[in-house]
């Protein structure tokens, strides 16, 4: 097996993996993003989650596979440059760096918009530059310490979306804080049915529940500094999967029991409003403070992925030399502020457009993540296809159902893509991810990174 000695230091531990990637993906997709979604579907967006959780435990299986197989800081960056070819390479490294910063900016975005519940008078541009630059701090310091961090952020959001569900549960069931008196199910199909906007509501919110799952992809990128990758890296996976799908699931039915769906998500954040509604409005300002933390989080996570993939693209020769350099904690600290300083044009983003920044955001990444959960399927499948009968009854880490799991993902992420552009808020990403993945595909054979590769396969 194939291992690779970087300079970055291995003290990421199951517990920090786990909650890193939980972290990153429990985010604005869930407190933000899904009452834009359950406007869209109604409460038929329980199905869209739970497909939508299929292919994302799909994609992070097949990571899974390879990622143990060769735990390298790149991941599946690194991957496609060995398994397709130097510019797969390069354009998913460089693709999912930019996903990193859209993230960080539609993170900070949120922040704004939660702060503004309690200082209406602060512009939300100025939210969003505290809080980079409070995460970029965070991440210039050691990588055991940026654990902790992400740690305790992404613990706090688990424990409140559990005792929501809990709450939640209490009112459906037994009717607490509602005089005793059950709610029941019955708002799951009593406003409109199941499916009140149609088969296609529910196709058509399929973009905004995929981007709530993008972002589990990221525990591929901390296999370079975890701690015994071929025990971490499977124990993160295989916990982290089912536990998304009960957040999610769990948390979007307490709210849609609850309330109709067509009330939900009018006055912001819908988990900050159930509260409220409940006549708890202490608990309202909790769970404000709760989402503020997940989307610094989330934040935090970006910033630090593009800073490791900036760091491995420079290994590589992709990128300047410098971003390859080492701060005597092991952290790639000109990588990671290089990132931290283009996520501030969310700032900017921000001052001019503030009503609309979040949903540009949300639809800009949701193209750049799907373009890269496809290249981490069609990787793995190239993968197996390098690997003989012998060896691939050797794997520690097998992805499920292969190959037919693989293709049905790939479809599924296709079909998304195409109804990108019937819903009138995510259309102009299938303009501004294409141009984006063609600026760098230029780079590729502008800097003559193609003469490079084919002299490189030359003389191997």
């Amino acid at each position: 097996m194939q291992t690779e000695h970087t300079g970055l230091k291995r003290h990421l531990k199951v517990r920090h993996i786990r909650l890193m990637a939980l972290g990153s993906t429990i985010g604005v997709g869930l407190f933000l993003g899904s009452a834009s979604a359950i406007q869209i579907a109604g409460p038929s967006i329980l199905l869209g989650y739970l497909l939508a959780g299929l292919v994302a435990f799909i994609v992070l299986r097949t990571l899974g596979e390879m990622a143990v197989h060769e735990p390298v800081a790149g991941s599946f960056a690194a991957y496609a440059n060995t398994y397709v070819g130097p510019l797969a390479g390069y354009m998913v490294g460089w693709g999912y760096w930019s996903y990193w910063i859209v993230v960080g900016i539609a993170e900070v975005t949120a922040v704004g918009i939660y702060m503004g519940i309690w200082f209406p008078e602060t512009p939300q541009w100025v939210w969003a530059l505290s809080s980079i630059v409070m995460m970029g701090l965070i991440n210039l310091i050691a990588v055991k310490v940026f654990g902790e961090f992400e740690f305790w952020f992404a613990l706090i959001k688990v424990v409140a979306i559990v005792a929501m569900i809990a709450l939640g549960g209490a009112v459906i069931l037994f009717g607490f804080t509602n005089d005793w008196q059950p709610i029941g199910l019955s708002n799951l199909w009593q406003h409109g049915g199941f499916f009140p906007n149609g088969i296609s509501g529910m196709l058509l919110s399929l973009q905004m529940v995929l981007f709530a799952y993008v972002g589990i992809e990221m525990i591929g990128l901390s296999a370079g500094e975890a701690e015994n990758p071929q025990k971490t890296i499977p124990m993160a996976i295989d916990s982290l999967a089912w536990r998304i799908l009960i957040f999610y699931m769990g948390a979007i039915l307490v709210i849609l029991a609850i309330f109709p769906w067509n009330q939900v998500g009018q006055q912001g954040s819908p988990f900050v409003v159930m509260f409220e509604r409940l006549g708890l409005r202490e608990a309202a300002g909790l769970i404000n403070f709760v989402v503020i933390t997940a989307a610094l989080s989330s934040c935090n996570a970006g910033i630090f992925s593009g800073g490791r993939l900036l760091y491995s693209l420079s290994s590589n020769g992709y990128a300047p030399k410098s971003f390859s350099k080492l701060s005597k904690y092991g952290v790639p600290h000109r990588a990671v502020m290089s990132t931290v300083g283009v996520c501030m044009t969310g700032v900017v983003l921000n001052y001019f457009v503030p009503d609309k920044a979040f949903q540009y955001m949300m639809a800009a990444v949701t193209f750049i993540g799907l373009m890269v959960w496809i290249a981490i399927l069609i990787t793995q499948l190239k993968f197996r296809h390098s690997l003989s009968q012998s060896q691939v009854a050797q794997l520690a880490y097998r992805a499920p159902w292969w190959p037919y799991s693989s293709w049905f993902a790939l479809a599924f992420i296709a079909l998304v893509v195409v109804l990108m552009g019937f819903h009138e808020d995510a259309w102009i990403a299938l303009i501004v991810g294409p141009c984006l993945l063609g600026v760098y595909l230029v780079m590729f054979y502008v800097v003559g990174l193609h003469r490079k590769t084919t002299i490189q396969r030359q003389f191997k």
